[in-house]
């Protein structure tokens, strides 16, 4: 945390635990994802509950002496006391200030229930129980023992000089329970049966241990039930947490770092995640995805369909209607039909292609993210394979080409092609009145000359040189036109296949990369 900020709120750390554990479902093991979200649930359960009672639990193996303290700090003799064998068989317990307490010890599950008749006033607000052993040959009560340690606000662990040191205690509660220091206090009981320089080896030897363990600073009393030793201590220590009235809170913040760290554990979190590596991805995708569409085969198409539709509005008359014969390119494809077209499947190198355009997205966006993440993001850029071809095909059936627009040019040319197709049949018409009557021995009509070569051949001579010039002309601006129009048509259906590619390729796999960079955040929060 920086200097000047403020730490979040407990309500804020257990919202960002759950959105973590959301975000987090399906990417990471259940285990953990399910710890944190009981973590959640049960921080909700407890905090409608009393906060003005703090639930305190004695635990310990066989033999440590719990329900002798138990017997020694509520004054009473309510737990049986045996030295080799376990006598608690179920929790119970015993309380200061029953008033309000009592939906919290059902929340606990807890039935066996004594109030403490004129006990210590500064213990008011205190729910002891008496947990069995923790190390009992009864498996019902090691559930029991891990079910309510799991729990319950403040954790009193009573050790015994004989066996402060056994692994079963420190593997399997303390160490895991390292986040709760805060909510944690460890008693060394029956000091009255060894001499003071040995209690004093001991208790430096098990604050070594708890060191060891991750609890370093956690309070460390030793105490004599059957002496009385350390036993104001241990009740102006409960006191003070009882009247702080924030164990409950401080258990539930640790619990809440401690499910953070398993999903950050699961998630293969050991540092800051590196930024993604730059580089535009949408361009080789892109690339791929219109090789593999035929996008050069439409438009190569577009410029041929434009070649031949200005050749057969522009072209010369008496030859143009040929055209009409030789089958359109672009309607051939069915391409601005709405859909599918007739373009021919990919073929293998082009999908090997697109899988190895897809593949490197996926790499580059998951670059720096730890597993089982980066395996997320890839399977997330991969997801949609199966259904780029339909989308590619739609994408370039449903993108205008520009091809039904007529340019205003031709319409022109059309007209003028008639104008001189015309005057070629007027000099044709004349001709043949000139043969009739020669034909029939008539006296030919006046006709007038340019430079000696008659009117009528000027005209039908002209008109079809003029035809074919100007047919001649209009395919050369067809094929600028074309040209245009190829370039104009490729960019609309490039940018067409590219969306394709961002919304089921490049989305995805952002939007995964995105989704751990919120998890990685809302752990911070948490922790």
């Amino acid at each position: 945390m920086r200097p000047g900020r403020r730490a979040p709120s407990l309500d804020a750390r257990l919202a960002a635990l759950g959105e973590a554990a959301d975000l987090a479902a399906g990417r990471l093991p259940a285990e953990p994802v399910e710890r944190a979200r009981a973590v959640v649930e049960r921080a909700g359960a407890r905090a409608k509950l009393s906060p003005d009672h703090t639930a305190a639990a004695l635990a310990g193996a066989t033999g440590s002496g719990k329900s002798s303290l138990f017997n020694a700090l509520s004054g009473t003799d309510l737990a049986d006391v045996g030295v080799t064998r376990p006598t608690t068989s179920a929790a119970q317990a015993a309380r200061w200030d029953p008033e309000g307490s009592g939906p919290l010890l059902d929340w606990l599950d807890v039935p066996r229930r004594h109030t403490v008749e004129a006990g210590d006033a500064a213990l008011a607000g205190l729910v002891l129980l008496d947990l069995p052993d923790h190390d009992s040959i009864a498996l019902a009560h090691r559930l029991e023992v891990d079910r309510l340690v799991g729990v319950v606000d403040l954790l009193v662990w009573v050790l015994d000089p004989q066996k402060y040191a056994d692994a079963a205690v420190h593997d399997r509660y303390l160490k895991p329970l390292a986040r709760h220091r805060d909510v944690m206090v460890v008693v060394l009981n029956q000091v009255d049966r060894l001499p003071e320089a040995a209690v004093a080896r001991c208790l430096d030897d098990l604050r070594g241990l708890l060191a060891d363990d991750g609890l370093d600073g956690v309070p460390v009393l030793p105490v004599s039930a059957r002496t009385g030793q350390g036993m104001p201590e241990l009740r102006a220590l409960l006191a003070d947490r009882v009247a702080a009235r924030r164990a409950w809170a401080s258990r539930l913040a640790a619990d809440a770092a401690t499910a953070a760290d398993g999903l950050a554990e699961a998630a293969g979190l050991t540092g800051e995640t590196p930024p993604k590596p730059k580089g535009d991805q949408a361009a080789p995708l892109a690339g791929a995805l219109a090789d593999a569409a035929g996008v050069p085969q439409v438009v190569t198409a577009v410029a041929k369909a434009y070649r031949h539709r200005a050749a057969t509005a522009t072209g010369w008359p008496a030859t143009r209607w040929l055209r009409r014969f030789r089958a359109d390119p672009l309607r051939r494809l069915r391409v601005e039909g709405g859909g599918r077209t007739s373009l021919p499947a990919s073929s293998p190198v082009q999908r090997a292609g697109v899988e190895l355009a897809v593949r490197e997205v996926g790499a580059r966006t998951s670059a720096g993210l730890p597993e089982p993440w980066a395996g997320a993001v890839r399977e997330a850029a991969r997801a949609a394979n199966d259904r780029l071809p339909d989308e590619l095909d739609k994408a370039i059936a449903t993108t205008s080409v520009d091809a039904a627009r007529r340019p205003r040019w031709w319409g022109a040319v059309r007209a003028l092609q008639w104008a001189v197709f015309a005057v070629a049949i007027a000099g044709l018409l004349w001709l043949t009145v000139l043969f009739a009557f020669s034909y029939l021995r008539l006296p030919d009509p006046p006709t007038p000359e340019l430079r000696d070569i008659p009117w009528p051949t000027v005209l039908l001579i002209g008109g079809v040189l003029a035809g074919v010039l100007l047919a001649l002309l209009a395919r050369l601006a067809a094929l600028l036109g074309a040209r245009r129009r190829a370039r104009k048509a490729d960019k609309a259906l490039r940018a067409a296949v590219a969306e394709v590619g961002e919304r089921l390729v490049l989305a995805p796999a952002e939007d995964e990369r995105a989704r751990f960079t919120d998890f990685t955040a809302r752990l911070t929060a948490a922790r």
